[in-house]
């Protein structure tokens, strides 16, 4: 967050990054924003192009179009994360979905948000979301991340990797990074590395986010 001065104090704004495919839309969230005080960090209408700028900006919470014309944002919010789980996300979307609801949580989003909300509100939801708060019921949550594992974890293809390939995995797509697995696992980030590259080699994925999308569609079959 970057530190801004309001009526005499020193207050951290939020920086934002906006997704969408309406420019419309981009300028009413960004007005909306900027009136709360908060930093808009960049804006795309391109799934693609976000994907790529979004880690490169590093903002606080990066507010993702549900869909759009090259992707969802879904899928950027999964690639970002990936990326840099420190970024948060939120989907903002006009469908109540409840299967994208799922994928959403799967992915690692903060919230999934349907374009009738009120303003005050969604400020208050990015704001919530920047603080590290999650916005989706935690029960909710929770039955969806152990959906994921046991669907995943239940193939056949799995049967060639160890059982710390295994883990390494599930952790993978819990949006950790090497680091993060080292810590939880207590093994060296370098250590960490060498059984990613290898069970990526095993599956025939090439990159980090295949794995964690593997995981995201195993689950919801």
């Amino acid at each position: 967050m970057t530190t801004t001065a309001v009526e005499g104090t020193r207050v951290d704004a939020i920086r934002v990054f906006i997704l969408d495919d309406h420019e419309l839309v981009r300028q009413g969230l960004r007005d909306l924003l900027e009136h709360e005080g908060m930093d808009i960090v960049g804006e795309s209408d391109s799934a693609h192009e976000a994907g790529r700028r979004i880690p490169a900006l590093k903002p606080d919470v990066a507010v993702l179009d549900g869909r759009l014309s090259d992707g969802t944002g879904i899928e950027v919010c999964r690639e970002v994360r990936s990326v840099d789980p420190r970024i948060r996300c939120l989907i903002l979307t006009s469908y109540d979905d409840d299967q994208a609801l799922r994928a959403a949580i799967l992915a690692g989003a903060s919230g999934y948000i349907l374009k009738q909300i009120r303003n005050h509100d969604l400020a208050n939801a990015i704001r919530r979301a920047a603080k590290g708060e999650s916005l989706f019921d935690p029960i909710l949550r929770d039955a969806a991340l152990k959906g994921m594992v046991a669907g995943a974890m239940s193939d056949p293809r799995l049967d060639v990797l160890s059982p710390q390939e295994r883990r390494v995995l599930e952790l993978i797509g819990h949006g950790l990074t090497n680091r993060q697995i080292g810590e939880e696992l207590r093994l060296a980030e370098k250590t960490v590395k060498n059984y990613v590259s290898s069970m990526l080699a095993k599956l025939g994925f090439e990159r980090r986010t295949q794995a964690a999308l593997y995981l995201a569609q195993t689950g919801q079959a």
